[in-house]
């Protein structure tokens, strides 16, 4: 379905989307009317107890066993239940957002390596902040305000369109005041934005149809070669921003070093290799915890899928168990 504006959208679509809206908006209404810890706890009971029991929990199941053959059922079952734990607080935290401010007494945010966002800001170039679905993912851009960070998050739309205007707007009025919608104009403001020296906010652990195949937990997985292709194109500062939930609704967001890298002048060899160095950076961030990432993404393919794109069936002939493609066709992903 496409992400037409709701009065675009046939009636049937409309009725649809808008039942699933208020079912929606009456839990982030019932979240609000709570403090942020009372939230965060009844969000995570939910995912413990409800979510956890879903069919979802298969495809879970089955990405651990594949990135950790060694991994013991017990070990594995605690680290899905911790997975569902976070989900559940982290869409809860989404009607508290403007709570995770950094700053002031008793900060829910503890930001670590700060000083390595004053020196990409004072090297005058543009900055491609990277990361993945780590803890509450939506901490890391609301972060920004206070460390003088300009710029847009890079998004992709939810199919929900009456649930999308509502997160983008909790994004823009308590992160980058800007929000950016994958596809071609939103690529086009985000050359302009690095151009001028400010920086973007993007996701790049999810499968992408347009992708290139890099080895991600020792599985070839098609992924966004965007973040590389800007850096090389406009000399962008690289930077890894990664979140942990610590308890309950506080958090440690640590900027990582910028990714050093020297242009070989093959532009296809070293979108690869840059590529490859986002994946191995996010890949050691996760097994540190691996319950904090999100293991329900069909971030690789099942057994007998058959790539759309020609570089997915490239990758599928380079080994591994082949790659995976998205609906959407977005290479910002």
């Amino acid at each position: 379905m496409s992400k037409a504006p709701p009065e675009k959208l046939a009636l049937g679509w409309r009725l649809r989307y808008g039942a699933e809206a208020a079912l929606f908006f009456a839990f982030m209404g019932l979240f609000r009317m709570l403090n942020v810890d009372a939230a965060s706890a009844l969000g995570g009971f939910i995912g413990r107890n409800i979510l956890a029991h879903t069919s979802v929990t298969r495809r879970a199941r089955d990405n651990l066993i594949a990135a950790y053959p060694q991994m013991g059922a017990a070990e594995r079952n605690a680290v899905i239940k911790e997975m569902w734990d976070n989900l559940g607080r982290t869409v809860a935290e989404y009607a508290h957002l403007d709570a995770f401010r950094i700053g002031g007494e008793n900060p829910r945010v503890e930001f670590v390596n700060r000083d390595l966002i004053e020196q990409a800001k004072a090297s005058g170039k543009g900055v491609i902040f990277f990361s993945g679905h780590l803890a509450n993912w939506e901490i890391m851009p609301v972060t920004t305000p206070e460390l003088g960070v300009e710029g847009a998050l890079v998004y992709r739309p939810v199919n929900n369109p009456y649930v999308d205007r509502w997160t983008s707007r909790q994004r823009t009025d308590n992160g980058p005041s800007e929000a950016i919608s994958k596809g071609a104009q939103g690529t086009r403001r985000i050359f302009t934005l690095l151009r001028g020296g400010k920086g973007i906010f993007i996701l790049v652990d999810q499968k992408t149809n347009e992708g290139i195949p890099a080895q991600f937990f020792g599985r070839m997985a098609m992924t966004t070669p965007a973040p590389a292709v800007l850096a090389l194109r406009l000399g962008a500062v690289l930077m890894m921003i990664t979140n942990e939930r610590l308890n309950g609704a506080h958090f440690r967001v640590t900027a990582h070093e910028p990714i050093a890298f020297t242009p070989t002048g093959d532009h296809d060899r070293d979108v690869l290799a840059l590529t490859q160095k986002i994946n191995d950076g996010l890949e050691a961030v996760i097994r540190q915890r691996p319950s904090q990432w999100l293991w329900i993404h069909r971030r690789w393919p099942k057994m007998g899928d058959k790539p759309r794109s020609r570089r997915g069936r490239e990758a599928q002939a380079l080994g591994g168990s082949g790659v995976g493609v998205d609906s959407d066709g977005s290479s910002l992903s």
